[in-house]
């Protein structure tokens, strides 16, 4: 009977000692690509084009080691994660962290809770976005379905820009010139530009089997361009954007601004034989003289099995200013109606979107008297010094680095735009409500604006001038997402609880704009509750950009267990906040097995991955469940011994 026990103590002894987090290693350097009759060097991930994807249950955590082989400074951005209470995990250059400079590198820790559907990473720290990408996809837990038709097969579809030149002397060529940067040279579909290119010799593919049901997981990493998508001879049904669900919406056309997501179904009910799915430019720049899009088709090939058609079928494209089949699609879009919208308001606020020109920076050497500028409020955004991050500032109580003084609404007309590093200050857990307004002006274009550290409820749509009072809320099912294109000449609104303290930056996800100084940060306070305070950093996190930071991080890297660990961030984000994880589910829709092995019986039982390690679901059950394996383990240890001693 004691050895019986024994066995079994050793059989519990795994599960615990084993548990782990999803570990991955990102090593960015350099690779040739042979593409448009030329061959490239571009910064990646792995040596990949698109970089690995990361693919993890909804609770999961997750431990990515970047290695910065690339002889240009980097960090990398989870975009859509919430980043409950690990903010230096979010990745803004200079925002939440100081960047990863050439041979240094950083692990990253943060966890999913109460977070399902397809994310994606990339650089934030220059142009390296451009080549720097790839797709975050979070499932649901084990023993629990998407709350729609579940589908038979997944397929994650990239969308990036190409260009024949080094990225970043790409943008330093537009910054020294005050000027907007060259466009791209092509687009791509999971990093490959389709036949329709010259010298064009590869294409993705996706072999799929008649009459089931395709889930596409499209994400737009381009750093310019709006885009729109097609399959042709297929029709879609949207059931997520940005790791959100939304209510069925049946379209035969994807948009995407940059930074977006958009998960949707197709059912492979045609003839077989191949297909095409393109890439377009969705142009939003008015007046259309002002228009400078690349005008390339991008394709990739969706193929029934066993089947074969040459050349494959076209889909007939919008034109590049159709606006009203993009508004149709973005003003189409509800939720779930779950969870409820947060009331009552606490900080209501009009954030207008500003283009411009401000005189040129002594560093603009190529720059003939004023550089193109944007602003909001008319504050153009500018990056602290090199010196350190605005986490960093915070954290460690230095002054002189930004002001709490972000207006709440636009200057008077005509007052000149200004620069400057100002935060929003916000109280935990107030109700914020923002009004983007998107001028008139010429020109004006759709600005896709993208919040860290949050989802927000968009409340309503556009164009023309916002009227206060005169416009009716969806305060029902809203969709929920973490980037917003609101409409040139037009405005959103939208509503989020701050939650979530630390630093958070709040941008155009237009690439150039950044540097442009579209953009601000909200400062979120912490709580007065233990689960409400940010915890301090990791002691491997570089928050001031000194030498010492750096080496003291450094050794912390190699001694993790003098390293802070993260805080356990809460199971589920709050009810008030939009998200996946209150969601209702479709009955009887069971998950894809995402690993080699599944076990449904319970999510707080560890998980097999495909590639054979552990991991905890990390429910708020994860820990208590841990500890009574760990109690009755002793308790057998201790039963042995005592039968042992007494023989």
């Amino acid at each position: 009977m004691v050895r019986l026990l024994l066995v079994l103590a050793l059989l519990l002894a795994g599960p615990v000692a084993d548990a782990a987090t999803a570990k991955y290693t990102f090593t960015v350097g350099s690779m040739q690509i042979n593409q448009l009759c030329s061959t490239t060097s571009i910064i990646a991930v792995n040596g990949q084009l698109p970089g690995p994807s990361i693919e993890v249950n909804e609770g999961d955590a997750v431990e990515v080691k970047v290695i910065n082989n690339s002889p240009y400074n980097v960090t990398i951005h989870w975009h859509g994660v919430l980043q409950l209470m690990t903010p230096w995990a979010d990745g803004p250059s200079l925002v939440s962290q100081c960047p990863i400079q050439p041979s240094g590198s950083y692990t990253y820790r943060f966890s999913v809770p109460g977070q399902e559907g397809t994310l994606w990473w990339h650089a934030h720290s220059s142009f390296l976005r451009a080549t720097v990408y790839g797709a975050f996809i979070v499932r649901p837990r084990a023993g629990n379905a998407y709350p729609f038709p579940a589908p038979d097969m997944e397929v994650p579809i990239v969308l990036g820009e190409w260009w024949n030149r080094n990225v970043v002397d790409v943008e330093s060529d537009a910054l020294l010139a005050g000027q907007l940067p060259a466009q791209s040279d092509a687009f791509t579909v999971n990093g490959k530009t389709g036949l329709l290119y010259p010298c064009a010799n590869d294409t993705f593919t996706a072999v799929v089997e008649p009459n089931s049901r395709v889930l596409l997981r499209v994400i737009n990493a381009g750093l310019n361009s709006h885009l729109f998508f097609k399959v042709a001879g297929h029709n879609f049904t949207v059931v997520a954007v940005d790791a959100g669900y939304t209510s069925n919406l049946n379209t035969d056309t994807l948009v995407l601004a940059p930074g977006q997501t958009v998960d949707a179904l197709v059912d492979t009910a045609a003839a077989p034989g191949s297909y095409y799915m393109a890439v377009q430019a969705h142009d939003t720049m008015s007046p259309l003289t002002f228009a400078a899009s690349d005008t390339t088709t991008a394709t990739a090939i969706f193929q029934y099995n066993g089947t074969s058609t040459s050349p494959p079928a076209m889909p007939a494209m919008p034109s590049s200013s159709d606006a009203a089949t993009a508004n149709a699609f973005y003003f189409g879009l509800r939720g779930l109606g779950t969870p409820a919208v947060p009331a009552p308001v606490d900080v209501s606020m009009t954030i207008e979107l500003g283009l411009g020109q401000l005189p040129c920076d002594p560093s603009q050497t190529r720059c003939n008297g004023t550089a193109a500028a944007a602003a909001m409020n008319g504050v153009s955004f500018r990056l602290p010094g090199p010196e350190t991050s605005l986490l960093g500032a915070h954290v460690n109580g230095l002054t002189g680095v930004f002001t709490d003084d972000f207006p709440d609404g636009p200057p008077p007309s005509g007052t000149a735009m200004a620069v400057g590093t100002k935060v929003k200050k916000l109280s935990f857990n107030s109700v914020v409500e923002i009004v983007l307004q998107n001028p008139s002006a010429v020109p004006t274009e759709n600005h896709p604006i993208h919040l860290h550290g949050f989802n927000f409820f968009v409340l309503a749509q556009g164009v023309g001038a916002f009227t206060p009072g005169g416009v009716a809320y969806n305060l029902v099912d809203p969709v929920a997402r973490n980037t917003i294109a609101v409409p040139g000449g037009g405005w959103a609104v939208i509503r989020f609880v701050a939650n979530n303290p630390g630093m958070w930056f709040f941008h155009c996800h237009l690439d150039p704009h950044v540097p442009m100084g579209l953009g601000m940060v909200f400062h979120v306070d912490s709580g007065t509750t233990a689960g409400s305070t940010l915890p301090p950093p990791p002691a491997d996190w570089v928050g001031v950009c000194d030498a010492q930071s750096y080496a003291a991080a450094a050794a912390a890297a190699v001694a993790p267990a003098l390293a802070t660990a993260p805080a356990v961030a809460p199971t589920l984000a709050p009810a008030s906040a939009p998200g996946p994880a209150n969601s209702p589910r479709a009955a009887g829709s069971p998950v894809i097995p995402p690993r080699a092995v599944d076990h449904k019986p319970s999510p707080n039982l560890p998980q097999h991955r495909e590639d054979g390690r552990r991991t905890s679901s990390r429910s708020a059950a994860g820990p208590r469940a841990t500890g009574h394996l760990t109690c009755l383990l002793c308790i057998i240890l201790f039963l042995f011994v005592l039968h042992e001693h007494k023989a």
